[in-house]
């Protein structure tokens, strides 16, 4: 397969280009498993997602149905799936923000949805590298809020500063973790599971294997979105498009979340892109 660099001095459209043309001249030897039409959309999809939107952290609210029928236009099984997920959560919320896809894509998305809906300082947030979101969450007027959360996530520097702040409260987090474990106090059963896989079996491994390699070569893990919940105090709702008419399409980090923590609320559709539900519909049932 070819290997295509980015450039930033490239347009949208050469990468779209560049993209594209990677899809199509991907060819299948005897060895390799032929993709059938779901798995050539579902590549395809991904291609457009990641090139689309690659200028903006969050791109400006749109429609859910609006927006499934842009990104899902296929007969296909499994976008027909997928149009009925988006269809069923625009029930519950009636747009969505568009999150940029590269390897920070699950801290960028929780963070820019605690940071707008924030109406108290979490104690994370004593920290001086969060100096800009204390500042931020100090705002009491719901649109300037939201100007300013917009306006924070197009600073880069800022924006990147959050992310590898973030890694070391999640770090600190696992710490306390562990160190009650090893002291037969009671913890999560997401922490039992982290320190048992053979590259995290201690916050040191945990940080090299892992949290260093978020944003770089890796997103969040599963197991990781856990440790985030945790780490911020935030309870982070999910909804899972490709788990839709399962019992498994609503997914809550922690699975038990304290009463007093606030809620964020994201979409994916694979479990590694994230992207944010906004305004709140009437309650009806999913």
């Amino acid at each position: 397969m070819k290997c295509v660099r980015w450039k930033s001095n490239q347009s949208a459209e050469k990468v779209n280009d560049s993209l594209f043309v990677l899809f199509h001249d991907v060819q299948c030897s005897e060895q390799d498993v032929c993709c059938d039409a779901e798995e050539k959309e579902k590549m395809l999809h991904t291609c457009k997602m990641s090139s689309s939107a690659y200028k903006l952290s969050v791109a400006p609210e749109m429609d859910i149905l609006e927006y499934s029928k842009k990104e899902w236009r296929g007969n296909t099984p499994v976008a027909k799936s997928m149009r009925k997920g988006y269809e069923a959560v625009a029930r519950k919320f009636a747009s969505i923000r568009q999150v940029r896809g590269d390897n920070y894509c699950a801290l960028r998305a929780t963070l820019f949805q605690a940071l707008s809906q924030a109406t108290q300082l979490p104690c994370w947030m004593q920290s001086e590298d969060f100096t800009m979101w204390k500042c931020v969450s100090d705002i009491k007027c719901p649109v300037e809020k939201q100007e300013a959360c917009d306006e924070l996530f197009k600073n880069e520097e800022e924006e990147y500063r959050l992310y590898e702040a973030l890694k070391f409260l999640m770090l600190n987090t696992a710490i306390e973790l562990y160190n009650d474990e090893k002291n037969r106090r009671r913890v999560p059963i997401f922490s039992l599971l982290l320190f048992a896989c053979d590259t995290s079996s201690s916050p040191c491994q945990l940080m090299h294997n892992h949290l260093n390699q978020i944003g770089h070569s890796g997103g969040l893990e599963q197991v990781e979105m856990f440790l985030l919940a945790y780490a911020l105090q935030y309870t982070i709702q999910v909804y899972r498009l490709y788990k839709f008419s399962t019992d498994e399409l609503i997914t809550f980090h922690p699975s038990n979340p304290e009463e007093d923590w606030p809620v964020v609320t994201l979409i994916t559709e694979d479990d590694r892109h994230y992207n944010i539900l906004v305004r709140t519909c009437q309650e009806t049932m999913l």
